[in-house]
């Protein structure tokens, strides 16, 4: 709802200043999507007389006569506004989860119809965001065909895409992420996403395999969180009370102030949750601030800030009698030494957005970020600062060529963190039971500075009405250096060094051909790679080791999208290999030390399906059906540890192949609901194949009813049941565990059994 002329001081004198240059009594304004992104020819009806426009490249619009209008465009929600002359607005289309393939991706390099890209590309509309509790996003990830996110509590997870990542031992790594502009992966190629508001994220795009881009040419592919924006034209205040099993509540506020120009969200949140198992309370809170501007016609600046403060305890993997027998325990060392993580977050961006001409634009952004840290654990105490900082700039451009339309980027991205991590000894041993770790002797204190640039280019080419060719190139240099500050001794050598590989190049090459007026072809062969880490490199003796080499694969890949049945089906489909050489292997030496090697080549094929349908769709009611396939064929081509041959065995840490169907309902009178199974299939635990996990079924459903309670006051009730079935599983496996003092390996992490969560959401528009 837009604020009103006469309630608002600051509107009535923003708008004063604008028509009084204007000179003139005219209906002026932009329409943008979730974004902010400028979108052209959406088709303005007058509803009074039927006639229409439409707005132009830059979303710009000018209208004679106030009235009710429509704004409508394949791909968005239409949506009914009554104008008044005199006045600027800004126009928000939000995304139809129905007709994604219409939408422009403008997270690509070269913003494009999802139709026409070229890559395996996924969006998660902020409707599928809703589908859960929010507080966890496997259940979200894990409906996209190909990604696979395993967690063994809300801190504790590994993404992967297409098989990559499966090897690391703790969190994820070789994917990169974004939250906007700002990388979420460190100088050693670390991605942490999970400590991060879902309700501030407004959608997640995900681009899958080796696909050089804008955002670096990383092996499985790039997530970009793309942050909520508040809404132009309105002052609104929101709050969500979330409770559920295990101690689970949760306490989300959300705040919007917007002016025709100018807005600001603010989003808080306060999770609190004992968790199902032992030694595992969670506690963190959230702040999220994004702001946009207009300055002018060509100028427009936002900005970006987060703050996390999380304090978790850590109940890690347990061997596979105690998973059967026992899944609420904790590790046992784990429990004696009450290890938990806490940690502080933070982030922070400005972006500039300038428009030279209407043919070439300017984006820059300015980003820094920093995390402490404080892990106790049972074999020492981990101690952690880091502070980030970077700056990304790309010219957007097009031209003519051969009277064909050539779109073309070019940019670069710098990036700089420094990381200083001390450990201590832990004496949780030396006391008596219940006290929890204490802090003994200091027993390292290193600093890691690590830097990278990427330099990128990009061209899309018309090459005919129905043919588009994509080609793209990215460099990127990476380098480490370690400054050990510990006394040295025969037990301690001084590990201070210097590590830098050469400059990696990343081709793509990709061809979309559209077959029908909505359905297309595409397929691409790109090359991507996944950075050395300094701890990787460093031998026992202290030395760092010259000749490890990045993991480095090429992606090859054809598939299909669209839309039949008037545009009520949606689809994709995809075969895709990916061949990686050098594969990097954490060889473990002992409880806490590893040694990277390069120990062989792997093979991913695979096929992934996806399909939406809208089986009912009236003036009453619709339901929605959503089904994808994953057919996972990973391979060790060549794979030797130690005097071990894995060559021709499974890929470790991946299932066989994962099945999600979906049911979405929803009523006018007020009702919705949603059902959503999934099934995963076996995956090998060691490189050996001996040890393979059991396959599992997992269904959640959810229920609600919306009701406008007084003209600007709306209210959201829901809830919900996770693992209907009360499924016995492992969400998390921790690959190749070896036991220690003759204990068994501990492998798994046990899932959550049947639980609930209720809640109430309230939002109120002055």
């Amino acid at each position: 709802m837009r604020i009103k002329f006469n309630k608002s001081l600051l509107y009535f004198v923003f708008i004063s200043l604008h028509f009084s240059s204007l000179g003139q009594s005219a209906i002026i304004g932009k329409i943008i999507d979730d974004n902010n992104i400028e979108i052209d020819s959406v088709k303005i009806v007058n509803l009074t007389n039927n006639t229409f426009s439409l707005s132009l490249n830059d979303g710009t619009f000018t209208l004679e006569k106030s009235g009710r209008y429509s704004f409508e465009k394949s791909g968005f929600i239409r949506k009914e506004i009554t104008l008044k002359a005199n006045q600027f607005y800004t126009i928000q289309l939000k995304l139809n989860p129905s007709i994604l393939s219409e939408i422009i991706i403008n997270s690509e390099a070269i913003p494009k119809k999802l139709k026409l890209a070229s890559v395996s590309k996924d969006i998660i509309s902020p409707e599928a965001l809703q589908q859960s509790n929010r507080t966890n996003f496997a259940p979200i990830l894990n409906k996209v065909s190909g990604v696979f996110m395993q967690t063994g509590a809300l801190n504790t997870n590994r993404i992967t895409i297409r098989g990559v990542g499966s090897r690391s031992p703790y969190g994820t790594s070789k994917i990169r992420a974004y939250f906007k502009d700002i990388p979420l992966t460190n100088g050693s190629g670390q991605t942490s996403i999970d400590d991060f508001e879902l309700a501030s994220i407004s959608n997640i795009n995900i681009t899958k395999g080796a696909v050089p881009s804008i955002y670096g040419a990383g092996l499985g592919g790039v997530i970009t969180l793309i942050p909520q924006n508040a809404s132009f034209n309105e002052l609104s205040f929101k709050h969500e009370f979330l409770l559920g099993s295990f101690g689970l509540v949760k306490n989300t506020s959300n705040f919007n102030f917007g002016s025709p120009k100018h807005n600001i969200l603010t989003v808080y949140s306060n999770t609190k949750s004992n968790e199902y198992r032992n030694n595992n309370n969670y506690n963190r809170q959230t702040l999220t601030t994004t702001s946009n501007h207009f300055i002018n016609k060509k100028n427009e600046l936002s900005f970006l800030a987060s703050y996390v403060n999380l304090k978790a305890f850590i109940p890690s993997s347990i061997n596979e009698n105690t998973f059967l027998n026992s899944p609420k325990s904790a590790a046992y060392t784990w429990q004696q030494a009450q290890g938990f993580e806490d940690a502080k977050r933070g982030i922070f961006g400005v972006t500039w957005h300038h428009k030279y001409n209407a043919n070439i634009k300017l984006f820059t952004s300015v980003f820094s970020s920093f995390r402490k840290a404080y892990e106790p654990r049972p074999f020492n105490i981990l101690k952690e600062k880091a502070f980030a900082t970077g700056l990304r700039s790309r010219i957007l451009g097009n031209i003519k060529v051969f009277n064909n339309t050539m779109q073309w980027t070019v940019g670069f991205e710098l990036f700089n963190d420094k990381n200083n991590y001390r450990t201590f000894d832990n004496l949780y041993e030396d006391f008596p039971e219940g006290t929890g770790s204490v802090e003994g002797e200091q027993l390292s204190n290193f600093k890691e500075n690590r830097s990278y640039y990427n330099i990128f280019i990009e061209t899309n080419y018309t090459l005919s009405k129905k043919t588009f060719v994509s080609v793209g190139l990215n460099l990127n240099k990476t380098s480490y250096n370690l400054e050990d500050h510990f006394p040295e001794s025969d037990t301690n050598p001084n590990q201070t060094g210097s590590f830098s590989y050469q400059t990696m190049v990343s081709p793509k090459f990709g061809i979309s051909h559209l077959i029908s007026q909505n359905i297309s072809l595409y397929s691409n062969a790109s090359h991507g790679f996944s950075p050395v880490s300094l701890e990787e490199t460093l031998l026992p003796n202290g030395q760092i080791n010259p000749s490890l080499k990045p993991e480095t694969g090429w992606n090859f890949e054809v598939g299909t999208r669209g839309a039949l049945l008037k545009n009520r089906m949606q689809f994709t489909a995809s075969i895709f290999q990916l061949k990686i050489k050098n594969l990097l292997v954490s060889r473990r030496l002992s409880n806490n030390q590893y040694i990277g090697i390069n120990a062989g080549k792997t093979s991913h094929n695979g096929i992934e399906l996806e399909t939406n349908y809208v089986l009912i769709k009236s003036k009453t009611s619709k339901l929605n059906l959503t089904a994808n396939y994953t057919l996972n064929q990973f391979k060790f081509v060549e794979f030797t540890d130690a005097e071990n041959d894995y060559s021709g065995n499974d890929l470790t840490g991946v299932p066989s192949n994962v099945l999600n169907i979906i049911a979405d309902v929803d009523f006018s009178n007020g009702f919705y609901g949603n059902y959503n199974y999934q099934y995963v299939g076996r995956m090998p635990i060691t490189d050996s194949n001996s040890l393979y996990s059991m396959r599992y079924n997992i269904s959640n459903f959810k229920v609600g009813y919306k009701k406008n309670l007084l003209d600007n006051l709306n209210m959201n009730i829901f809830f919900g049941l996770n693992n209907i079935f009360d499924e016995h599983y492992a969400s998390q496996i921790l690959i190749n565990a070896t036991g220690f003092g003759n204990n068994a390996p501990r492998y798994y992490y046990p899932g959550n059994p049947l639980n609930y969560y209720s809640g109430i959401d309230l939002n109120y528009i002055f």
